[in-house]
């Protein structure tokens, strides 16, 4: 599903902002409502070539919302790891579908490169970084090629590895728009109910963040909302939001 990366997209636009951007766009934003500001970013085209990145997962359907209403064209990446949960990826369509979002577009990790490191599937046993870099990682670093800036999804209240996030952040080059940086719990549930949004049907169930299958489990009351992520390991990420040294991401 969804339409597949352009040859042209492969072509690295960076660098298109620096940090006194982003200062300046913190500043200018702060205290102002996230749909509103939304609506200006695009109208104003202040984002350059953009895309909202989602994993579909259980809070995912009010960022999606926010962005479809304030421009149903804007495109969303969403990385197919091939490891994803069947539920996952059927609320993928139910999203996008009712939302009107034009524009979407399904990244898979590369076919010689899981015939290299992962042939047998089973990676992310044994070395979950290594799997999720083969798997999420490299299909986005693709994505975020022909983009000047992307939107995420973070919140600050979901880990403590989370906290201070700001709406606006330079990642090489690249402007990382967080709009749901300062939302609350509270916030999400109150949205949710407010426009009657779909959940993830998984969430019923005990799972408060979804990631792929193997690496996902339920969480349990008292706990952090991503303790059910990579269970039994030193593991928090899976590494899109871990900034990446100099040279790591890779020439087009």
């Amino acid at each position: 599903m969804g339409e597949p990366i352009r040859k042209l997209d492969l072509i690295d636009v960076r660098p298109a902002f620096i940090q006194a951007d982003a200062a300046a766009l913190n500043d200018r934003f702060a205290g102002v409502d996230t749909l509103d500001m939304l609506k200006t970013l695009f109208a104003a085209d202040m984002l350059g070539r953009t895309a909202v990145v989602s994993s579909f997962g259980t809070e995912s359907a009010v960022l999606l919302h926010l962005v479809a209403r304030a421009d149903p064209a804007t495109p969303v990446i969403f990385v197919d790891t091939l490891k994803m949960f069947p539920e996952t990826l059927a609320y993928r369509d139910t999203l996008l579908a009712a939302f009107g979002l034009t524009d979407h577009r399904t990244l898979e990790p590369q076919a010689d490169t899981l015939a290299a490191r992962d042939a047998n599937g089973l990676r992310w046993s044994y070395d979950p970084d290594g799997c999720c870099d083969i798997r999420k990682v490299e299909p986005l670093r693709r994505a975020k090629a022909g983009l000047d800036s992307w939107i995420s999804g973070r919140k600050a209240f979901q880990s403590q590895t989370r906290q201070d996030i700001a709406r606006f952040e330079i990642e090489h080059g690249r402007l990382k728009v967080n709009p749901l940086g300062d939302w609350l719990k509270a916030d999400l549930d109150a949205y949710f109910a407010e426009f009657g949004l779909p959940r993830h049907p998984l969430e019923a169930d005990g799972y408060s963040s979804i990631g792929c299958l193997p690496c996902t489990s339920k969480v349990l009351a008292g706990e952090d909302p991503r303790a059910g992520r990579w269970r039994g390991w030193q593991k928090t990420e899976c590494g899109i939001h871990v900034p990446e040294k100099p040279g790591e991401e890779p020439a087009f």
